[in-house]
């Protein structure tokens, strides 16, 4: 998608990148490996650390002077223009507003030096939806998106006078701080309902008893439980199996079923729309479809342990070895080993068990030796706090939704503003609701 210079007000012209910009990436990593990182030094900023409206300078690795000067050009300076050109963050855009001590880049992130252009206006014309949906529609690369330094000094950049380029910068400067102070407050919003929400699960797993009255437990997030109660393995109370290994030969045999993988799973919701197929055999269908009631938990990954219980929505469906199913074989609903999950990986317990140097995991093995409270009264127990937590979810989605929408309206008045919709000088982003 380009620039058509005849909506261009008058006065603007039309360039590219490269001929108000620089643009330097990192070619390779030059044998640089995690190894190198040192707890203090140089600042290796990486994709995470430009996501926010200001660049995170607290939490990023360190390299050594060595590593710093060998590549000159990455070099950052306050203008330096960062753009995401690899994986699922590509596209994202910040400035360089201060150095608080010096700083490069991985190999994620292309350093775009202004020479001929405003540097917070050609960050706004990067973030425009103009400019996203090119990249959209350049990136390639085998299997993790990218895009090329090639396709980045190619882009389109409308190029008003440069007066008009500092309006229009501090017009968004403003407006969208406005916006994303709204933002913040609608996050501030969710973790609140995210605390009501394991609040209302400990006090249901907990049987709302009164310290010094129950039995002791061990667990520092859930130190007690009625005396009546016990606690038991998940084994005794479930039976737990894993799903099929994937074979890519099998990927397009002549019994193509659906299956769940852990994409699909996430807290209390299947999602169904992108479900992909594979060949089972008569025996593997059996051994491995999903049945109504039946809980599906993420074996690995950053979603592990994440748990949903399958409505059956689907005629047949089966699921893969990235997903625990749970069937209830005892007195105790499924859905009390979710809620227990939910609390016990809020507390940290799944990440502290795996190898979070590279992926953690929730082996079949860990699921069913975990030990659980096993109260007296599960279904009813489940039934009450499951209503609560609809009722948060409903409150959750309206205030997701009020994000979205806020997001929307920010890039719609970056795209108008940098594309001359609009006279900054006039106009006001105030159509938002506080």
């Amino acid at each position: 998608m380009t620039f058509d210079l005849q909506s261009l007000p008058a006065g603007w012209g039309r360039t590219r990148v490269d001929r108000v910009a620089t643009v330097n990436a990192r070619i390779g990593w030059k044998a640089l490996t995690a190894a190198e990182y040192q707890p203090e030094g140089y600042a290796f900023l990486s994709t995470p650390n430009i996501k926010g409206r200001e660049i995170d300078f607290s939490d990023v690795n360190y390299i050594s002077e060595f590593r710093y000067e060998e590549s000159p050009e990455l070099r950052l300076r306050p203008g330096d223009v960062l753009l995401a050109k690899d994986g699922n963050t590509l596209g994202i855009v910040n400035i360089v507003r201060d150095l608080p001590h010096p700083a490069t880049v991985n190999g994620s992130i292309a350093v775009i030096r202004p020479t001929g252009i405003e540097p917070s206006y050609l960050r706004y014309v990067l973030a425009s939806r103009t400019t996203q949906e090119t990249i959209n529609m350049l990136k390639g690369g085998m299997g993790v998106p990218h895009l090329f330094q090639w396709d980045i000094n190619r882009l389109t950049v409308p190029l008003p006078p440069l007066d008009e380029q500092y309006r229009i910068a501090d017009f968004l400067d403003a407006e969208t701080a406005r916006i994303e102070t709204l933002a913040s407050r609608r996050d501030k919003q969710m973790e609140a309902i995210d605390e009501l929400e394991l609040a209302l699960i400990v006090d249901m797993l907990s049987g709302r008893v009164k310290s010094g009255k129950g039995k002791l437990t061990g667990w520092p997030w859930l130190p007690e439980i009625p005396a009546e109660w016990s606690v038991g393995p998940v084994y005794a109370y479930f039976s737990a199996e894993l799903g099929k290994m994937l074979n890519a030969d099998r990927a397009s045999g002549p019994d193509q079923r659906p299956y769940l993988r852990n994409a699909n799973v996430h807290w209390y919701t299947i999602e169904t729309d992108d479900l992909a197929t594979m060949d089972f055999s008569a025996d593997e269908a059996s051994r491995y479809s999903v049945r109504q009631g039946d809980l599906l938990i993420c074996e690995g990954g950053a979603g592990v342990a994440e748990a949903a219980v399958w409505d059956g929505r689907l005629e047949e469906c089966y699921f893969q070895k990235s997903l625990h199913r749970v069937r209830r074989a005892g007195p105790v609903p499924v859905e009390w080993l979710m809620y227990w999950l939910r609390v016990a990986k809020a507390c940290g317990v799944f990440e502290a068990e795996g190898n979070i140097a590279t992926i953690p995991h929730l082996t079949g093995e860990q699921l069913r030796r975990y030990r659980i409270p096993i109260p007296t009264d599960g279904d009813s127990l489940v039934k009450r706090t499951g209503e609560e937590i609809a009722k948060l979810n409903s409150v959750r989605t309206k205030l997701r939704q009020a994000q979205t929408l806020l997001f929307e309206r920010r890039q719609a008045l970056i795209t108008a503003a940098v594309t001359g919709q609009i006279d900054v000088s006039t106009a006001s982003g105030r159509g938002i609701e506080e």
